[in-house]
C-alpha cells in the first residue's frame, strides 16, 4: 500500500509499504481522509518531537476493514474515527486523570504509524464510531476540534464573554464558532487574511481585526476599541511569537489567555511577569484532547460545526509531500487527503 513516510527530518516521501496486520484488540481501518495539520509541518522540519521513519497523518476517519480477536463492538463496515493519543495508564500524570500529559504519550501519526496511507492501524480503545451518515472529510476533523474543544474547556468560557482568538486557520475557525457555543456574547478574530476574517463573521465571529492595518491591542483593547481595557478570555491560535506577545495585552485584569498555537519547540518569546502579577492574569497551556474525542465526534455528528467551508481542496497521497513541505497557500484553511 501507499504511505506518507517521514524517513528523517527534512525527508518525506511516498513509500510502498505491506499492508498492516491487526493485533488483537486492533481495528484495520481503511483511510477514507485524512487532514494535513500544522504540526506535520512541524514534524518535517524536526521543530515537534517524533519518532523518525513513520508513516504521518493524525487526523483520519475510515471503515473498518478487518477486526482483531479480542474486539467488541464495532462491527466490519463500520466508520470510525481515532483519538491518535495514546496514554500508557500507568504513569503518575495518567493516574491523576491527565492523560494528554502522560510520560509514555504514543501518538498515531507521530510516533507510529498514521493516517497518510490507505490502512491505518488503530487501538479499539482509541476509535469512536461514527453515524454512517457522516461524511468522511467531516469526519477528519474529528481530532483537530477535540483539540479545540479542550482549549476552550481550559479557558472557562462563560456565558456573555468576551473572546479574542488570535489566528484565522483552520484552529482560530474551529475555535471561534466553539466559542460561540459556549456562550460568548462577543468573539473578535484577528487574522491577516482578509478571505478568512470574512468567513470568520459568515459562521460566528462578531468581529474581526486587521493586524496589518493596525497594532492589534489598540484596536481590540484600547480607548476607541472594539473591547476597552481587554476581553475575558484570549485565545491564541497561530502558534507565532507575534500573537504569543499579543495575547496577555489583549486580556483585561483578571482575565485568561490560552495557548493552542503550536509553536516551533525551543522558540522563545519575551513576555512581561509584572503585568500578569498585576493585573493577576490566567496564562495557561492546553494541550491536545484528553477526553475529549467522543465528544468532539459527537458534535460533528450533530451538524452544529460548519466544516464544509473550511475544506479548502482534496489531495492525492502522492500530493502531500509537496503540501505540507511547503507554506500554507494564501487562503488555505485545511487540506485533506484522500487516498
Amino acid at each position: 500500500m501507499k504511505a506518507v513516510r517521514l524517513e528523517s527530518i527534512g525527508n518525506l516521501f511516498v513509500r510502498e509499504v505491506p499492508k498492516p496486520t491487526p493485533g488483537p484488540d486492533d481495528l484495520l481501518v481503511r483511510v477514507e481522509a485524512c487532514g494535513i495539520c500544522g504540526t506535520d509541518r512541524h514534524l518535517l522540519h524536526g521543530e515537534f518531537p517524533s519518532t523518525p521513519n513513520t508513516t504521518l497523518g493524525h487526523e483520519f476517519c475510515g471503515i473498518v476493514e478487518a477486526r482483531g480477536s479480542a474486539v467488541q463492538g464495532f462491527e466490519v463496515g463500520a466508520r470510525i474515527t481515532g483519538d491518535p493519543n495514546i496514554a500508557c495508564g500507568r504513569c503518575p500524570q495518567c493516574q491523576d486523570g491527565r492523560v494528554n500529559l502522560c510520560r509514555n504519550l504514543q501518538a498515531i501519526g507521530i510516533h507510529r504509524d498514521g493516517g497518510l496511507a490507505e490502512y491505518v492501524i488503530v487501538p479499539q480503545k482509541q476509535a469512536v464510531e461514527l453515524p454512517p451518515q457522516v461524511k468522511p472529510e467531516h469526519g477528519a476533523f474529528c481530532e483537530p476540534l477535540a483539540c479545540c474543544l479542550h482549549g476552550i474547556e481550559v479557558a472557562q468560557i462563560r456565558p456573555g464573554a468576551s473572546v479574542v482568538v488570535l489566528g484565522g486557520g483552520v484552529i482560530g475557525l474551529l475555535v471561534v464558532q466553539l466559542a460561540r457555543l459556549a456562550g460568548a456574547a462577543r468573539v473578535i478574530l484577528s487574522t491577516r487574511q482578509q478571505s478568512r476574517r470574512q468567513l470568520a463573521l459568515e459562521i460566528g465571529a462578531t468581529d474581526s481585526v486587521d493586524p496589518t492595518a493596525a497594532d492589534v491591542v489598540e484596536q481590540v483593547a484600547g480607548p476607541e476599541g472594539l473591547a476597552p481595557g481587554g476581553v475575558d478570555v484570549v485565545i491564541e491560535c497561530a502558534g507565532v511569537a507575534e500573537t504569543v506577545q499579543q495575547s496577555t495585552r489583549l486580556a483585561k485584569a483578571g482575565g485568561t489567555v490560552v495557548i493552542l498555537g503550536v509553536m516551533p519547540q525551543g522558540a522563545k518569546v519575551e513576555i512581561e511577569p509584572f503585568d500578569i502579577l498585576f493585573r493577576e492574569l490566567r496564562v495557561l497551556g492546553s494541550f491536545i484532547n484528553p477526553f475529549v474525542h467522543r465528544r468532539a465526534a459527537l458534535l460533528v455528528a450533530s451538524g452544529a460545526i460548519e466544516l464544509d467551508r473550511l475544506v479548502t481542496r482534496q489531495v492525492g497521497l502522492d500530493e502531500a509531500p509537496s503540501v505540507i513541505g511547503a507554506p500554507p497557500a494564501p487562503g488555505e484553511v485545511k487540506v485533506l487527503v484522500v487516498p
